[in-house]
């Protein structure tokens, strides 16, 4: 399978659907498919580009069962595997300026489950679990998993599933809150696309700058973070978002966002 084949990429409107690849290995992250996930988001977040919202998924019976111990990486004298191959596209998804839907439509685990929970929707098939495998060999939590998960499920669960191994279901995993909706295998990838498309359709100005609160919030002090919603306030406030709003709310229609452009494609905080 060639590199451009591990990544499927589709624009469906203002939303694009980005599908892992390698169903034949449970769409396990390879070092290519990272880098490939990487330069795929960085060119939807490039000038002129139309995408508005991202979906990310699998093809086959798995999300991603973690990244792939059998292959062999290269690294620059000094560095690391997960710092060569892997932190960029992290870092470039955890950044991401446009609203993120994750749809898991099978096992995510390890390193994929850590891509599931960068989304800022992640929805599941009935049928998908969750499973943080990395003591299994014997190795720790990473991609970010220790500091996404406390933040979804609580320190106390987190602990739980990164010492114990144990599979979590779909049911469960919405129950525990980390997942935010749950829908039947055959419809997963048309619910969640669904919520994508309502996403690209929003404003989508106003949702960047929701998402880069979000991301400040666990590092800011109260006042920290209410002066950070302040800044972000002005600058929605005097926006043409805004503006389309308020005269849809005095017309009592509903508002048309999507002709205003995304103002920038820079992470807001």
């Amino acid at each position: 399978m060639t590199a451009p084949d591990i990544l499927l990429r589709e624009e469906i409107g203002a939303v694009t659907r980005l599908t892992l690849n390698r169903p034949e290995r449970m769409n396990a992250l390879s070092g290519q498919l990272a880098r490939a996930l990487e330069l795929a988001l960085a060119d939807c977040l490039a000038p002129g580009s139309p995408t508005r919202a991202l979906l990310i998924t699998g093809a086959g019976r798995g999300f991603c069962a973690g990244a792939d111990l059998t292959e062999r990486l290269e690294v620059p004298e000094g560095g690391t595997v997960l710092e060569t191959w892997y932190h960029p596209m992290i870092r470039r998804l955890r950044t991401c300026p446009l609203p993120v839907v994750v749809a898991v439509n099978g096992i995510a685990a390890g390193a994929g489950m850590s891509l599931a929970l960068l989304g800022d929707i992640v929805t599941c098939a009935e049928s998908a679990s969750f499973l943080q495998a990395f003591v299994k060999a014997g190795l720790v939590p990473d991609c970010g998993a220790s500091w996404l998960l406390p933040r979804r499920i609580g320190e106390a669960r987190a602990r739980e599933m990164a010492l114990l191994a144990e599979r979590l279901p779909a049911a469960q995993a919405l129950d525990w809150g980390l997942v935010n909706r749950v829908f039947p295998d055959e419809s997963l990838q048309s619910e969640s696309l669904a919520l994508a498309t309502r996403l690209a359709e929003g404003p989508v100005n106003a949702l960047s700058r929701t998402r880069g609160l979000f991301e400040a919030s666990p590092c800011n002090d109260f006042e920290a973070q209410i002066a950070f919603e302040a800044k972000m306030q002005s600058q929605c406030s005097g926006a043409p978002e805004s503006r389309e709003g308020r005269a849809a709310f005095a017309e009592k229609r509903t508002p048309d966002f999507i002709n205003i452009p995304l103002a920038s494609r820079e992470h807001t905080t």
